[in-house]
């Protein structure tokens, strides 16, 4: 973290929970350049977050008003305090567990009806800090706890999801192509209306471990060497399985 966004944290806090190689940490800080680029007052600003890794990204980092809610309700928790003060930017950040699997409805509720919110969601592709379960976005044949012979569903494809539902502004990134991320986070930021930013973010812990994904920096590697740019792919060829689309939806 440079020094300059050292503004944003609280000083009390000195580490971040975050196990080594996990993404979220990076994610922290270019959620925090993106609140720096686009000029947002903190103090006027709510983050609220459920229960998993991601959601200790806010809480207690930041040096603003943090809600950390019950598992899979960060966006009600989030739509209630929105509509007590219409004032605030409210930013939900959580994860894939607790946004689209156990909150899913949710999600794809407060995308139909456009409550002004942007919601980020680090996809680790499996639930990490309750036990590494499968999870909605857990790739097909992934070995999990809950799945010791390999995942046998397909995974949703949130950001489809999300904009299938009604929502203003959606976008797809990965830790490893960090510049891009800070654009798609200015820009949810700026939407008058839901907007929802979908952050793949590796985890070596419970994913890497138990799919012969051996090290921290192998995972940024074959995460990087599965991205492709949604602005410049050739429609006319076929993307290699499992590849995962970038970009503006």
């Amino acid at each position: 973290m440079v020094r300059a966004l050292e503004q944003y944290l609280r000083e009390e806090v000195q580490s971040t929970p975050f196990c080594p190689g996990c993404g979220h940490g990076i994610l922290l800080g270019l959620i925090l350049r993106a609140i720096e680029r686009t000029g947002l007052d903190m103090q006027r600003m709510l983050f609220v977050s459920g229960i998993g890794c991601a959601a200790w990204i806010p809480s207690p980092n930041y040096r603003a008003d943090t809600l950390h809610a019950l598992h899979g309700r960060a966006i009600p928790f989030a739509t209630g305090a929105r509509l007590v003060n219409p004032d605030l930017k409210i930013v939900v950040i959580s994860g894939d567990g607790d946004l689209a699997s156990i909150g899913g409805n949710h999600l794809i509720h407060a995308a139909r009806r456009g409550h002004e919110m942007a919601v980020i969601c680090a996809n680790n592709m499996i639930y990490g800090m309750t036990g590494g379960q499968a999870a909605s976005t857990t790739p097909e044949g992934s070995v999990t706890t809950t799945t010791p012979e390999g995942s046998q569903y397909p995974p949703f494809d949130l950001c489809r999801l999300v904009k299938a539902a009604g929502a203003a502004y959606v976008a797809r990134g990965s830790i490893a192509r960090p510049y891009a991320l800070i654009d798609y986070f200015s820009r949810a930021f700026a939407a008058p209306s839901f907007s929802f930013v979908e952050v793949l973010s590796p985890c070596p812990t419970q994913y890497g471990r138990r799919n012969r994904q051996e090290t921290p920096g192998g995972m940024f590697d074959q995460l990087s060497a599965s991205c492709a740019d949604r602005a410049e792919i050739d429609p006319s060829l076929t993307l290699p399985e499992g590849s995962l689309v970038l970009g503006e939806f």
